[in-house]
């Protein structure tokens, strides 16, 4: 199952689906016994779309795997972890410079049921490089072999070929105004994930909120979020 999230298109559309979507996703890997905060049950490597709509087992679930993926132990000029479980799980996402998340924007047809899904080149916070493709870019890889998802623009209309590697792979045509509004629509599903998720960090990590929200808009590559003032 893909888990497509149903979305509202926009008055020139009324309530008629759109044929193509994109979706900010992650790629999860979670360890088994993961138990610093409840997760969600979601496959190995499956992705999770991200959005505003998830519920807070799901938001824990993304955030174990945003910030798993900069769990790696300091070196150089980076502090010692601390004792605090919490606390030495959350150090990387702290105090790395470059941040990574595995994932990216994942579209759909629903027309044809093709994918176009991140490569293992791709991360979730590269995600804005779609832009400077669409302004003016030919070409924007995401992988290498066995799968490279390639995406290719050819005057005003892009082809995103699913794996170049294969003869005849299905690929997504759509045009150079669609995936604008494709990406902003993206761009919107990251911002409600963002409100959420630092909601999500209040409550769960109160003492650890700030600094986890304005690393995770880094992650996001989206403005860090409004925080209280703290007495």
């Amino acid at each position: 199952m893909l888990g497509v999230i149903e979305r509202r298109c926009g008055q020139e559309c009324g309530t008629l689906r759109q044929v193509i979507v994109m979706q900010p996703v992650l790629e999860i890997n979670i360890p088994e016994g993961f138990d610093l905060w409840p997760v969600a049950r979601v496959g190995r490597f499956a992705f999770l779309s991200l959005n505003g709509e998830l519920s807070s087992a799901e938001v824990g679930t993304a955030m174990a795997r945003i910030i798993g993926c900069n769990d790696i132990d300091p070196d150089g000029d980076r502090p010692p972890r601390p004792a605090d479980p919490v606390a030495s799980f959350l150090h990387g996402l702290l105090t790395f410079d470059h941040l990574y998340a595995a994932g990216g924007l994942r579209v759909i047809d629903r027309s044809t049921g093709v994918a176009f899904l991140p490569g293992c080149c791709d991360g979730l916070e590269d995600w804005r490089d779609w832009h400077a493709f669409v302004d003016g870019g030919s070409l924007l890889g995401f992988g290498h072999e066995p799968v490279s998802p390639v995406a290719e623009r050819f005057g005003d209309t892009v082809r995103l070929t699913v794996n170049v590697q294969q003869s005849g792979s299905p690929v997504i045509e759509l045009s150079v105004t669609e995936l604008r509004r494709l990406l902003a629509d993206a761009e919107r599903d990251l911002t409600d994930f963002l409100a959420l998720a630092t909601d999500w960090v209040g409550r769960q990590m109160p003492e650890h909120s700030d600094p986890v929200a304005v690393a995770l808009a880094r992650v996001l590559d989206l403005p860090a979020p409004a925080v209280p003032l703290k007495p």
